[in-house]
């Protein structure tokens, strides 16, 4: 493991995804391990942390998630742009070598079997809390956050520090079509009100 990635306080940990990135979610089952793009997750509940995450049918990454109970979601950076793009533009149904081709390397945290993406700034490791009728009817999956690491470079003291990180270290936010925008300016409502 890097040694940038610290734990972060489950009870902190709605705080890696409350800003609305694009978020990579991975997965594994019997051997075959997949990463997708996912727009449409955030954070749910505080305590035991919960998030939700749509994953489409047709998707290999749902069925792994599914079948394991388990899956990792991850915030992707500036210079992931174009391996967040790739692994969510092709599927492992078509491309049997999809990881290998986005450049994707994952890696290993203690205590969890589960792939990590390497080079992203945060991660959420979940158990999937089986709802049946939310994930047939809209694809919507909720999981229990049991481990949360961060780059400290970007997020440290249970907080976002993008404007003092490197621009490469900056969330995606996707748009359509193809467009990202990456997280801008910070503003503080306190220190705007003292001017």
């Amino acid at each position: 493991m890097d040694e940038h990635i610290a734990a972060v306080p489950l009870e902190k940990a709605y705080r890696l995804i409350n800003h609305g990135p694009t978020t990579l979610v991975s997965a594994q089952h019997a051997g075959v391990t997949n990463v997708m793009a996912a727009a449409w997750a955030c954070a749910l509940d505080f305590s035991p942390p919960k998030v939700t995450v749509v994953l489409d049918k047709i998707t290999k990454t749902r069925e792994l998630v599914e079948r394991s109970g388990v899956f990792v979601i991850q915030v992707p950076t500036v210079a992931q742009l174009k391996l967040t793009k790739n692994v969510g533009s092709a599927s492992l149904f078509d491309t049997h070598d999809k990881l290998a081709q986005s450049d994707v390397e994952l890696f290993d945290i203690p205590g969890h079997d589960l792939p990590f993406v390497a080079g992203c700034s945060a991660w959420l490791a979940c158990k999937l809390l089986p709802e049946p009728h939310n994930q047939t009817t809209y694809d919507l999956f909720i999981g229990e956050v049991v481990g949360a690491w961060a780059d400290t470079r970007v997020f440290k003291d249970g907080h976002w520090h993008f404007e003092t990180a490197p621009a490469d270290f900056r969330s995606l936010h996707y748009i359509a079509g193809g467009q990202f925008y990456a997280i801008g300016e910070a503003l503080n409502v306190d220190a705007e009100q003292d001017t």
